[in-house]
């Protein structure tokens, strides 16, 4: 006889149970939520998480449902002899328990591949095997969903740890895995019967945040390029499905015929995006933490691949459209009028942000309509292993009447679209709104970086090492300039100037954040510095000569600029040891001096320089004795003396940091930017949004080296445990993520004081957050460096030349004492304020 054993509470140590890293941003993107602020649901799941949910373990095996055990079926029994042999031989652990029987009982939910609780002592375990019997084709596929499992569990995705795959049908009859049981929270009813409005919509909220991190995986970090076709996915699923329903189907339905043919003739445009998709992703495969609305596995991987993934949101998505009046699916008919379950509008809207998509998803009827056809070809498949005698559900006789109904709300669907635009209004009250526009280009911005940019990053590093040293190691990859045009085709250009893009300083902030995960996308937007900041002193301060001679072609794209103020032979973070002089002579000005780290000078498409100096005989105050004077870089006089390296690196893509000479430079009144003296005053206007922009980038930066961090954490093993295993480097990276998070909302505010208060008014935000986003980026690239070992240090990874970079930063634009100082006195002068106005 055999015993039946619960898989509820206290079936499993703690012991046993895995650890799992939380993917990175890039991968897991809840940074993706920041630039449109948290929608109610994720205010109700962040309150909810607050309220800790202190539910009790009696909550845990309701979830389960009385517990989702039995004896098990008489078509599926084991030889529990042989199997407890076997495993004693072939997995670890399982041979050292004390003495006593192996228990199994058979779970009763499924439909497909039959699973079973085994209990040895105190350790448990998932058991999953194909079915016996006649199988329709390529159905049941074990050996892929072993395989799927492995690869995401030793990347840190949510599912039960793979301890063992046996292909000998000779130890039970079939071939069969085994996987660590999670002990957790299954809920079989979509309605989340028992749980409140605000835990019901954390729990959707935590499974469509799951859903999208699963499709911003990397299918070559996971090792499973070949796991599918990829391409033409569509076609194949309609096709697909097609042939398991006709070699299943009991009688002839023509709406499933109708459906078919449908699919075929309305195939998207576009089937080229891969992803790995789940094929059957619902609340009912997933297990949630026992008192927290987090997804700590998600099960059933039999129906997976390489694949389009609206097709996975779509099946989500397909529960709110069920027909009604059907036993086997009445769970769902009050689902849409359950008190915190979103609605399928909501849920694509969540998804899209989660991963930086647009709203507007195209062909939404189509995967709607392939969800219903695929659910339809699925409860005939149920029920003909019931008349086979193979079927693991003691309800699989009723499918039979599903398989109409499910096929006809299919054609219903195919004139369906999705109503899930980004809204203007602002319930939430969120902090540091976007606008409208703001939020639709930056959607816009991500799509491009993801379709476009990132794929190319390989082929542009590789192209600067080879031309490391050449002589024409400052020309730039074609690569670059084909995207240059597409960006400037789609709009995406000059979005930094909000004269043309019509974007707040909030809104670019988010934008440049996005730009800042790969080190030519600001190039591909022409929001790349130093031309950013030149634009903005030709655009405010500018003649119409300088407009029209100047800034129209940078602003094309056609020529580049470059900002000459620091000088080597003074400390120029105090700007008013500036030695360079600009002298009057007649209808000219002289230039004479020494400058360095003139960024970008080395482009061959620089043709301009604007030129910080002094009049040393002018009368006036310190801070009105220099002025900006435009130079064009053929001047004679102008000399480009070398280019300077940062820490061994020469940055040829942006064209360098150069040092430059000017000996008697002569160019016409003209050039003067605004007047002579107003050299500070320019310099005040250009480096405030200029910061913001740097700060942003260097965030973006940020969250790359915390997703490199992460994926190397879930990938090596030291000391015989993941590197995310040691508490160290599990604490870098929740330091990393509470950092990222503190200088996104302190730079987000300067952008938002710009906005409101203007530059002026916002001196104290820029200067704090060009002290602490710098800090907090370096450390966290340090850090990344220190998880990757040697190959951070390499050229492998990008982390050296981040930090390089970010290193850089911190004196760049003024170093942090002098911020650290000025902040000073504004807050002494700003308390002084308060003590006064209360006396």
């Amino acid at each position: 006889m055999v015993s039946v054993q619960s898989p509820g509470p206290g079936s499993a140590p703690d012991a046993s149970r895995p650890r799992f890293l939380p993917l990175p941003p890039s991968a897991t993107p809840r940074g993706a939520f920041l630039p449109f602020g948290p929608s109610p649901l994720i205010l109700s799941y962040l309150a909810s998480r607050r309220r800790g949910r202190q539910r009790q373990l009696d909550m845990e095996s309701k979830a389960f449902g009385e517990p989702d055990t039995g004896e098990v079926l008489p078509q599926h029994r084991l030889d529990l002899g042989s199997l407890e042999a076997y495993l004693r031989r072939h997995l670890p652990g399982f041979g050292t328990e004390p003495p006593g029987a192996l228990t199994v009982a058979q779970y009763r939910s499924g439909q497909s591949n039959p699973t079973f609780y085994l209990q040895k002592g105190c350790r448990a375990y998932v058991l999953r095997k194909k079915p016996p019997g006649s199988l329709l084709p390529k159905a049941h596929k074990i050996d892929r969903e072993f395989h799927v499992q492995k690869a995401l569990f030793s990347n840190g995705f949510p599912v039960p740890k793979p301890l063992l795959y046996c292909n000998d049908v000779s130890v039970i009859g079939t071939q069969f895995y085994v996987m660590e049981h999670i002990q957790g929270r299954i809920f079989r009813d979509f309605t989340l019967p028992g749980v409140s409005p605000a835990e019901r919509s954390a729990l959707y909220v935590a499974m469509i945040e799951t859903l999208a991190r699963l499709h911003s995986l990397n299918i070559q970090t996971l090792g499973l390029e070949v796991y599918g076709k990829g391409e033409g996915y569509c076609k194949r699923q309609v096709s697909t499905w097609t042939k398991q329903y006709q070699a299943a189907a009991h009688q002839t339905i023509p709406a499933m015929n109708q459906l078919s043919v449908w699919l075929m003739e309305n195939l998207p445009d576009q089937d080229k995006e891969q992803s790995l998709v789940h094929g059957d992703f619902k609340i009912d495969n997933l297990i949630f933490h026992p008192k927290e609305a987090r997804v700590i596995a998600v099960l059933d991987w039999e129906l997976s691949t390489i694949g389009h993934p609206l097709s996975d949101l779509a099946y989500l998505c397909s529960i709110f459209f069920l027909p009604k009046d059907l036993p086997l699916l009445n769970q769902s008919n009050n689902l849409q009028h359950s008190a915190g379950i979103p609605s399928a509008e909501e849920l694509a809207l969540i998804y899209c942000r989660c991963r930086g998509i647009s709203t507007a998803l195209p062909n939404w009827n189509f995967f709607l309509a392939l969800s219903y056809f695929k659910l339809a070809g699925i409860m005939q498949g149920v029920y003909a292993r019931y008349l086979l005698g193979n079927s693991a559900s003691e309800t699989s006789h009723l499918f039979a009447d599903v398989v109409k109904p499910l096929a006809e709300t299919g054609l219903q669907l195919t004139k369906r679209t999705l109503n899930a635009t980004v809204s203007q209004s602002d319930p939430t009250g969120r902090l540091f709104l976007q606008s409208k526009t703001g939020q639709e280009v930056l959607l816009k911005v991500k799509h491009f970086m993801q379709q476009y940019i990132l794929p190319a990053e390989k082929e542009v590093i590789e192209f600067y090492i080879q031309k490391e040293n050449s002589l024409d190691k400052w020309k730039r990859p074609a690569v670059i300039e084909k995207l240059e045009e597409m960006a400037k085709a789609e709009g995406l250009w000059n979005l930094f100037l909000p004269a043309l893009s019509g974007l707040s300083q909030v809104d670019y902030a988010l934008i440049a954040e996005e730009t800042g995960k790969c080190f030519f996308a600001p190039d591909v937007f022409n929001c790349q510095a130093p031309d950013t900041g030149n634009m903005e002193v030709l655009h405010l301060y500018g003649s119409e000569e300088q407009k029209k001679q100047w800034l129209e072609p940078l602003l094309q794209g056609r020529m580049k600029s470059c900002f000459c103020m620091t000088e080597p032979d003074v400390a120029s973070s105090d700007a008013t040891n500036i030695e360079c002089t600009i002298e009057r002579d007649g209808d000219s000005y002289v230039i004479n001096g020494k400058k360095w780290w003139s960024s970008g000078a080395g482009n061959p498409k620089c043709k301009i320089a604007i030129v910080l100096g002094r009049n040393k005989s002018s009368s006036a105050s310190r801070h009105k004795q220099h002025s900006m004077i435009l130079v064009p870089i053929n001047t004679p006089g102008v000399k480009l003396v070398r280019p300077l390296s940062v820490f061994g690196y020469l940055d040829n893509f942006h064209g360098g940091h150069f040092e430059i000479h000017f000996d008697k430079v002569r160019v016409p009144v003209s050039n003067m930017i605004l007047g002579e003296g107003r050299g500070f005053e320019i310099a005040q206007g250009r480096l405030g949004p200029g910061r913001i922009h740097h700060c942003m980038r260097s965030i973006g930066m940020a969250e790359k080296a915390l997703q490199i961090m992460c994926e190397r954490a879930a990938q090596r093993v030291t000391f015989q445990k993941k590197l995310y295993a040691h508490e160290v480097v599990a604490h870098w990276i929740a330091e990393s993520r509470i950092a990222i998070e503190e200088a996104r909302l302190l730079t987000l505010k300067a952008a938002h004081s710009i906005d409101t208060l203007g530059s002026a008014q916002a001196r104290k935000e820029i200067a704090m957050i060009k002290v602490a986003a710098p800090r907090a980026v370096c450390k966290i690239v340090d850090r990344a460096i220190q998880v990757c070992g040697g190959a951070g240090v390499s050229q492998d990874f990008p982390l050296a030349k981040m930090y390089a970079m970010i290193r850089t930063l911190r004196i760049a634009d003024g170093p942090d004492e002098v911020h650290l100082s000025a902040i000073a006195k504004m807050e002494l002068r700003d308390q002084a304020r308060k003590l006064t106005a209360r006396m």
